[in-house]
């Protein structure tokens, strides 16, 4: 994209202030299994920002564009109804995987963090919110009541070991990785769509090595992870 906004933006600006200044945090509303940590979802985001955008003329428009083999184009565009004003962000991804499931994980990440980057929305703080008063049901409930009916393409599926980044990509992360004998490797994606590491074999007698390759150790999951492109 040559241009990323109109010629004048002020109108729309003069909208996005008071859009601003009503939204609120996104809600973190799905867990990564891998991680142990909530994140928001595209359903969270969204919610968190349509009813501000729409009460002030402001239509959100996200679409694909054409990108480098193995990559993922996305634009996401705001804007005002009333003066024809708009401004957009050009977000370009590499594709967990290269097949359908892969490129809507992929679209699901990306529009997700586009649009949060371009309205300036944050997401929730649990920490904040246990300051104010709010217990984690009641967050919890919040979520539930909130929820968005806008399809989320991330899906327990994409935690299937089969479902692995390109295998250019699988190549180039394991071979950086120790090898250790009674160890294997396997890639997988996560919900949020980034590619993770899962150590197999006989992990209890190499956990002090994997440890410090950057391995961390799910109990509940019972298995020892890292993400792909971690240092």
């Amino acid at each position: 994209m040559e241009n990323l906004c109109s010629e004048a933006i002020n109108e729309l600006s003069g909208a996005m202030l008071k859009v601003q200044a009503e939204i609120s945090p996104a809600v973190k509303d799905r867990e990564n299994p891998f991680a142990k940590a909530r994140y928001a979802t595209l359903n969270s985001v969204v919610e968190a920002s349509r009813e501000a955008l729409l009460k002030h003329g402001i239509w959100l428009v996200q679409y694909s564009v054409p990108a480098e083999q193995g990559h993922l184009g996305l634009v996401t565009k705001l804007i005002h109804a009333a003066s024809g004003q708009w401004q957009a962000s050009l977000m370009v991804m590499p594709l967990p995987k290269a097949d359908p499931q892969g490129y809507g994980s992929a679209l699901t990440y990306a529009r997700r963090y586009s649009l949060a980057a371009l309205v300036g929305l944050v997401v929730e703080d649990d920490d904040g919110e246990a300051a104010c008063g709010r217990s984690r049901k009641e967050r919890k409930k919040a979520t539930l009541d909130n929820r968005s009916v806008v399809p989320d393409s991330s899906s327990a599926s994409d935690l299937e070991p089969g479902n692995t980044p390109p295998a250019e990509s699988e190549n180039e992360i394991l071979k950086k990785l120790p090898h250790l004998e009674g160890i294997n490797y396997q890639l997988v994606t996560t919900p949020d769509g980034r590619a993770c590491v899962i150590a197999t074999g006989h992990t209890a007698a190499k956990k002090e090595m994997l440890s410090a390759a950057g391995f961390r150790r799910n109990a509940e999951r019972k298995i020892w992870w890292r993400y792909a492109d971690a240092a």
